[in-house]
């Protein structure tokens, strides 16, 4: 069947149906990432987004549920050069197409990925509406993309109700991670534990703005235990329960529209707690303490971004997934200071906030398939709560 992909300036791409038949409005975004599609799709900051894969074979390992970062896909859409129907992996469950179509999740092949993902850097992330409706009458269209905003996602993507995690091993100063704390199941952001080892005996707040699993998981690798709670929680709540540190997750939309959570989020920097924040959360401390936030021309999304330590001068390649940076400029220098940068645009990848047990960052340290460059971000975290000052 054909499709159709209506962008907000006008252009026109045709290409075959995939996934669920149904017409889709959303904001268009691209990602970079030469795997982890599966990731992509149960990423909640994907939500209110039609995402754009640029490597040009999709679903060629099919979908492998324990892989998933959350109980469903998120993105409005999906759009991609050639949809591989025949997977072959040991360990797939099913195939993308499937995936799709049981989730209801409609979208758009071959059609060229190349030159979407061009015209959205040329002229920015727009709008746009996938159908199959071949007599669609584009001057009609045109300003229901145009009024199109994502709006207040991230109370659609927490978790409904607070609920644990449990440290699954010790991490020594140089040996490895054994255990694993895993989701299994049909349940939404449900956490199954494969064994118990012993634990650092810690305590996280893990405030749920869009959580992917694997930042819980990868705490819980390192024998913390692990509260996770809906982003509109009180602070004062979170604080009740007297955790060891808080970690302020990724999530989806504008930073700006969650004003009630940057009320309380505030409440959390005054705390003598160490915080810990990525993504999302990382943007909304820097509103909490009055820095500003734009949006990007086309935004960060894959799994090969370079960031610049400019403590130590090194570079670590990321995983991010974001449209929205803290504007470096509206730094108080008295507040926070910035710790990493990208050395693609120079734009904030990080801060450190002076004379408190916070820092946080843009990208995703948890990633999962890759790269894990930034994995250390956890251990330092952990640090941080051992010694009560930053490390």
């Amino acid at each position: 069947m054909k499709a159709f992909l209506i962008l907000e300036d006008g252009t026109v791409f045709e290409g075959i149906q995939i996934g669920a038949d149904r017409e889709v409005i959303s904001e268009i975004v691209f990602n970079t990432s030469m795997a982890g599609y599966l990731e992509v799709l149960t990423d909640p900051s994907y939500a209110g987004q039609a995402v754009c894969m640029t490597y040009p074979l999709i679903g060629n390992y099919g979908i492998c549920s324990e892989d998933m970062e959350s109980g469903r896909p998120w993105p409005d859409g999906f759009i991609v050069r050639e949809l591989s129907r025949i997977p072959s992996n040991f360990r797939c469950d099913k195939t993308i197409q499937q995936f799709l179509e049981e989730n209801g999740v409609p979208g758009i092949a071959g059609i060229d990925t190349r030159a979407l993902t061009k015209l959205l850097r040329e002229k920015g992330t727009m709008n746009g509406m996938i159908t199959t409706n071949e007599a669609y009458d584009r001057d009609a269209i045109l300003p229901k993309l145009k009024a199109y905003t994502t709006g207040r996602v991230v109370e659609r993507v927490t978790c409904a109700e607070k609920y644990e995690v449990k440290g699954s091993a010790a991490l020594g100063d140089n040996g490895p991670i054994s255990g694993s704390a895993v989701y299994t199941g049909e349940q939404e952001k449900k956490p199954t534990l494969v064994r118990k080892l012993n634990g650092r005996g810690k305590r996280v707040a893990l405030l749920d703005l869009g959580m992917k699993r694997n930042i819980a998981v990868s705490l819980a690798q390192r024998g913390i235990d692990v509260t996770v709670y809906p982003a509109m929680t009180q602070a004062a709540e979170i604080l009740a329960d007297r955790p060891d540190g808080i970690m302020l997750s990724n999530g989806p939309g504008d930073p700006k529209e969650c004003t009630e959570i940057i009320k309380e989020i505030r409440k959390l920097y005054d705390a003598q707690v160490p915080v810990f924040a990525i993504c999302l959360g990382h943007q909304l401390m820097a509103l909490a303490t009055g820095a500003d936030t734009y949006k990007l021309k086309y935004g960060h999304r894959g799994g090969n971004h370079p960031v610049k330590d400019l403590e130590t001068g090194r570079v670590y390649i990321s995983s991010q997934n974001h449209g929205y940076v803290v504007d470096m400029d509206t730094l108080d220098a008295a507040v926070a200071v910035p710790a990493f940068v990208n050395a693609n645009d120079g734009t904030c990848e990080g801060l450190s906030y002076v004379g408190k047990n916070i820092f946080t960052v843009q990208y995703h340290p948890e990633a999962c398939p890759g790269p894990q460059d930034s994995g250390y971000l956890f251990d330092r975290f952990i640090r941080m709560m051992e010694v009560g000052k930053n490390a």
